[in-house]
C-alpha cells in the first residue's frame, strides 16, 4: 500500500489532505509543486487531474482528486481512526458544514492571500503573459482573470472579509451548541476549516475572531494536535515565504 500526493506546501486544500493522513497515521510521500511556476498545469499532471488544481492522491493505482472528496475517501478506507460521526444523519451534518465551507470562506480567504501574497508574481508579466497564465487554469480562470494584475479592489476585500467573520460566527454559535469541536467530537468538517483559520491568522485576520472565545479556543486545541503540526512544517506558512503579509 503507497500514498503519494501531489500538492503544494501552502496550499490550504493540500493541507486538509496532509492533516488527514497524518490523524489516519498513514505514512505517504509529497510530491511538491510550485504553483507559480505551473507545475499544476503541465500536461503531465493534468492526466493525473485534469481540474489542474492541488491536491491530488495516487493511493496505490487508484488516482483521487478533490481535498475533500480526498478526506472522505480516506475516512471510509481507513474507519479505524474515525474522522466522521457514526450516524448518517452526523454524518450528513457534517456534509452540510464541509459544503458550507468550499461555498464560502475557501473562495473568500483567496482574495486577502492573493492580493496581499500572490498578486506580486503576476505584476511583472505582462498583460498578454498574464492572460495566457490565467486562460490556461481550467477550474479557477475566471477567479484568476477577475483579480488582474492591480488585485481586487477594497470592496471586493471587504466582501470576502464580511464572509469570512460570517463563517466565524457561525462557527461560534455552533461551538457554543456542540463543542468541543463543531459537531461536538472532532471530525473532517473540523479538518476542512482549520487550514482557513490558519491563513487568516498567519496574514493578520485573528482579529476576525478575536470576540469569539469558542473560536478561539477551538483554534488553541486544534495546535496542540499532533498532526496539524506536522503538516506545517516550513514552508507551509505563507509568512515564512515573504515578509509582508501582515494586513495592517
Amino acid at each position: 500500500m503507497s500514498f503519494v500526493l501531489y500538492n503544494a506546501p501552502q496550499s490550504t486544500c493540500s493541507q486538509k489532505v496532509r492533516i488527514c493522513l497524518w490523524e489516519k497515521g498513514l505514512e505517504f510521500s509529497e510530491i511538491k509543486l510550485d504553483l507559480f511556476k505551473g507545475d499544476q498545469l503541465t500536461e503531465e499532471y493534468k492526466q493525473l487531474n485534469p481540474n489542474g488544481v492541488v491536491p491530488t492522491l495516487v493511493h496505490d493505482d487508484e488516482i483521487i482528486i478533490d481535498s475533500s472528496v480526498i478526506i472522505e475517501y480516506l475516512d471510509e478506507q481507513f474507519p479505524a481512526v474515525p474522522l466522521s460521526p457514526a450516524t448518517p444523519a452526523g454524518r450528513a451534518h457534517m456534509r452540510e458544514w464541509m459544503r458550507f465551507f468550499e461555498e464560502v470562506p475557501a473562495p473568500a480567504v483567496r482574495v486577502p492571500s492573493y492580493n496581499r501574497v500572490f498578486l506580486r508574481h503576476f505584476q511583472q508579466m505582462s498583460e498578454e503573459e498574464f492572460i495566457a497564465f490565467g486562460e490556461s487554469k481550467p477550474l479557477r480562470k475566471d477567479f484568476f482573470l477577475k483579480m488582474g494584475r492591480k488585485g481586487y479592489s477594497d470592496e471586493e476585500m471587504q466582501q470576502a472579509e464580511n464572509r469570512l467573520r460570517m463563517t466565524i460566527e457561525r462557527m461560534e454559535s455552533q461551538l457554543q451548541a456542540a463543542g468541543p469541536w463543531l459537531l461536538g467530537e472532532y471530525s473532517l468538517a473540523d479538518i476542512c476549516i482549520v487550514p482557513v483559520i490558519v491563513r487568516l491568522d498567519d496574514i493578520g485576520l485573528g482579529r476576525l475572531w478575536a470576540d469569539c472565545e469558542k473560536v478561539g479556543q477551538w483554534y488553541a486545541r486544534f495546535q496542540e494536535r499532533d498532526a496539524l503540526q506536522k503538516t506545517f512544517y516550513f514552508g507551509s506558512l505563507l509568512s515564512e515565504q515573504y515578509g509582508d503579509v501582515k494586513i495592517s
